[in-house]
């Protein structure tokens, strides 16, 4: 594995704390090693004790040093950039070269591209003309793939140079945790699920992704992004089309992405009235006062640029008709969650109406991606004792208390998925041109109109207009 950005906070924070648990459950390849390319001149010795301290620092696993031998022999380091030219690429080569003779790496290499979009081009020219002759090669990009549709085709163009399609893996981490992976689960084995998920039982579905955090020192990036493009544009459109796809005719990765892009094409860009946007000001999380979005180190004080985005989405399909998806993304909201709420119709005929302790409440199946991972169902049950009184009530499943073990980060599962060839939980070029038109059609009508910034108080739930949206259908978003 040649990680290209190895000095930053993703190799730190992420990719080595992952290759490290990876080790530690004997699932890495026996024949392994791992190229670190970055601008800051170190040793490999320095490198590998810079990445065993980020191990400590960041990994789910207690430390063992035996396990940390066997991963730091494999480990070189390559100090220079794709602008060095073939001269860093040269060192690159060497270093490979010594670990398919002393580890048996075979010509096999995954590529990790850990560096802004700027670099891409250099690096995967580089990668094309140096190529090995053996073995298999797979390259690894993260997000954002593009700005926009016409910067994610180049992108698409410049890796079609290099590279065919199964060599290219666009990593979304959302799409590697355990709970997302699940959505699945629960609708297509269980026979309960499946024949009731369509417009005839469910009312309508609610996608929440809440933080807490404010941009956390990235105002280069986010000043560019946004909430529609951080967020919405990849992992809140990949929820949803897991949400709402067909059963797949099996579970092999184009059979899987099929479906999902199906959604996709079948999502209708929603009008102005039907897409929220907003700013955090100044505000409180967990008691603590906070700056607003204009204040924070590096944002334009006139900024315009959205922290918060709400829509009400529909799919166009037999499945899906007239069913509104409403989802949400924001920073500084009031708490941190990321749920799936299955909100079903009520009742044809409510006989326990006037027993209803607090009003008698449609089921909802909610699934919990972050930070308690589980899947919840409210249903409505008796309260014990005289007469006839009716509360919602929730069964509950936590991964945790259930199969008692520590879930895996999403970085272990993609980059094994990655070294096996499974490009199942990757994103295809055809779904993120999908995605990028209708963000793109969003941001268009954006264009044409400058709201009041900041709209909402950070540690609030998003600005007024967002319960609006919903409370013109006679809806909320769910609170607890």
């Amino acid at each position: 594995m040649v990680i290209f950005g190895a000095s930053g906070d993703l190799t730190k924070r992420k990719l080595f704390p992952a290759l490290y648990s990876l080790a530690a459950r004997q699932l890495l390849p026996e024949k392994f090693g791992v190229v670190g390319v970055a601008r800051t001149e170190e040793s490999d010795d320095e490198f590998r004790e810079r990445m065993k301290a980020a191990v400590q620092e960041f990994g789910r696993d207690d430390f063992r040093e035996e396990v940390w031998q066997g991963l730091a022999d494999g480990m070189h380091y390559v100090a220079g950039t794709a602008d060095d030219g073939d001269e860093v690429f040269k060192h690159i080569d060497d270093a490979l070269a010594g670990l398919d003779r002393d580890r048996g790496t075979g010509g096999n290499r995954v590529y990790y591209l850990a560096v802004p979009p700027s670099a891409f081009e250099t690096i995967v020219e580089g990668i094309g003309k140096h190529r090995p002759s053996e073995g298999w090669t797979r390259l690894i990009v993260e997000k954002p793939f593009g700005h926009d549709l016409q910067s994610a085709q180049e992108l698409n163009a410049l890796l079609h140079r290099h590279f065919d399609e199964t060599e290219i893996f666009r990593i979304d981490h959302y799409l590697g945790k355990e709970t997302v992976q699940n959505m699945l689960a629960p609708r297509f084995a269980n026979g309960i699920f499946e024949p009731i998920w369509n417009r005839q039982f469910i009312d309508h579905i609610q996608i929440t992704v809440a933080e807490t955090l404010g941009i956390e020192g990235r105002a280069d990036y986010y000043e560019h992004a946004g909430a529609i493009r951080d967020i919405f544009q990849n992992h809140l459109l990949q929820l949803i089309a897991l949400t709402a796809m067909e059963p797949p005719i099996d579970f092999t990765a184009d059979s899987i992405r099929n479906e999902k892009v199906k959604v996709l094409k079948a999502m209708h860009t929603p009008g102005p009235k039907h897409v929220v946007r907003g700013q955090y000001g100044r505000g409180y999380i967990e008691g603590q006062e906070v700056p607003g979005y204009r204040e924070e180190e590096g944002v334009d004080p006139s900024s315009m640029t959205e922290t918060f985005v709400a829509a009400k989405l529909f799919v166009d399909n037999w499945r899906w008709a007239d069913t509104p998806i409403y989802v949400r993304a924001g920073k500084r909201l009031a708490r941190r969650e990321t749920t799936i709420a299955i909100h079903f119709k009520r009742a044809p005929h409510p006989p326990f109406e006037e027993a209803a302790a607090e009003g008698l409440r449609p089921n909802v199946l909610l699934i919990h991606i972050q930070p308690d991972e589980g899947v919840s169902l409210a249903i409505g049950a008796k309260v014990p004792g005289q007469g006839l009184q009716i509360r919602t009530v929730h069964m509950d499943f936590l991964y945790g208390g259930a199969f008692r073990t520590d879930l895996p980060e999403a970085y272990e599962r993609l980059l094994v998925d990655c070294m096996r060839g499974d490009a199942s939980l990757f994103t295809r070029e055809d779904e993120v041109i999908e995605q990028w038109q209708l963000v793109d059609a969003i941001v268009a009508f954006w264009r044409r109109d400058r709201p009041t910034f900041p709209n909402y108080a950070a540690g609030t739930w998003g600005p007024p207009s967002s319960d609006e949206l919903l409370g013109r259908d006679g809806r909320a978003w769910r609170r607890h």
